[in-house]
């Protein structure tokens, strides 16, 4: 036991790696949590918008355009930059003990995010060129459900209970509400301009969404349904992400490739209000917290860098090259 309590301490844990979607690059590149060293670069499928690791930390979730192509070149680099592909999406299952490409999942036409339930049984990925939601049983790998949503689906997150997905309609100024039990949308919100990502507060009180159209991002109560605010932040805010302790919402702000936004808003979720501004690199885009909510890890999508933030005190301690547009990011231990 004592052996245990000393393995799991400190501020991350020793086996953590970080997964990150090039977007640019058809590539998911592999680093430790701690050092940053390249672990692997893994070969996906086209333009590689979302990674997402399981929660038992044995299977890495990519979405792609599907098989790489024959020389035609793509840029990368936002979160509408996949809409111009032509053919349907997959997701590709990578085995995190190996790096390894185990399985491929065709789902809609552009796929965006993927998130995986708490217990690790379902997967739901949004298809922004056909307005829906797939649903894959992750253990046999097929799709088991297709959901129609709002107006270009894009992020997406699942609640904290498991119950609920929350869906962001990038299109139609809207956050579909899923059902995990009968696999339905059963209510559609009306939250603002350009709804990019969904989050939650682990303890359940809040789900956001970024409105990337907005500058802010809109906080949910999940009872009623009900946007409950507004909270002003960059500019074209996309992915956001909640403390372990619920106590604070990062949102990266992306800005547009003319005029970088380079910035992660820290939001106090007790008084509502931006505590802190990091300067992280051009194109803040993806972010995600540790487990013990010390380290902070952001996607400069047009850096082609990740900036590593001290939670603490709200500092950067470093900013690594990465491929090209990186996008999603996640942990697994």
């Amino acid at each position: 036991m004592q052996i245990a309590l000393l393995v799991w301490s400190g501020t991350t844990f020793a086996a953590d790696k970080v997964y990150v979607a090039n977007e640019g690059a058809d590539m998911v590149s592999v680093h430790d949590a701690v050092s940053f060293e390249k672990l692997a670069s893994v070969p996906v499928g086209q333009a590689p918008h979302n990674v997402q690791v399981s929660p038992d930390g044995k299977f890495a979730w990519v979405t792609n355009n599907g098989e790489p192509a024959q020389n035609v070149p793509h840029k990368g680099g936002g979160h509408g930059s996949h809409g111009a592909m032509a053919q349907p999406g997959a997701v590709w299952v990578i085995d995190t003990s190996t790096q390894a490409v185990v399985d491929k999942v065709p789902v809609g036409a552009h796929p965006a995010h993927v998130v995986v339930t708490p217990d690790g049984s379902l997967a739901y990925v949004t298809n922004g060129g056909d307005n829906s939601v797939s649903v894959i049983d992750t253990s046999a790998r097929k799709l088991v459900a297709t959901i129609a949503v709002g107006q270009y689906p894009h992020g997406l997150r699942v609640s904290p209970d498991g119950k609920e997905v929350y869906v962001a309609n990038l299109k139609g100024g809207t956050v579909s509400v899923i059902d995990t039990a009968s696999q339905k949308e059963v209510a559609q919100l009306p939250v603002g301009k350009g709804p990019a990502q969904t989050g939650f507060a682990p303890d359940g009180r809040f789900a956001f969404v970024s409105l990337s159209e907005e500058n802010a991002v809109a906080l949910i109560d999940p009872a009623t349904r009900k946007v409950i605010r507004k909270i002003a932040v960059g500019t074209v805010p996309i992915q956001l992400f909640a403390t372990p302790d619920s106590r604070t919402l990062l949102v990266a702000n992306q800005g547009t490739r003319k005029v970088p936004g380079k910035t992660v808003s820290l939001i106090d979720l007790e008084t509502f209000k931006v505590v802190k501004t990091v300067e992280t690199g051009n194109g803040a885009h993806g972010v995600v917290v540790d487990r013990d909510g010390r380290l902070a890890y952001v996607t400069n999508i047009y850096a082609n860098s990740v900036s590593v933030v001290d939670l603490k005190d709200g500092s950067v301690t470093k900013t690594i090259p990465v491929g090209k547009a990186p996008n999603g990011i996640s942990i697994a231990p």
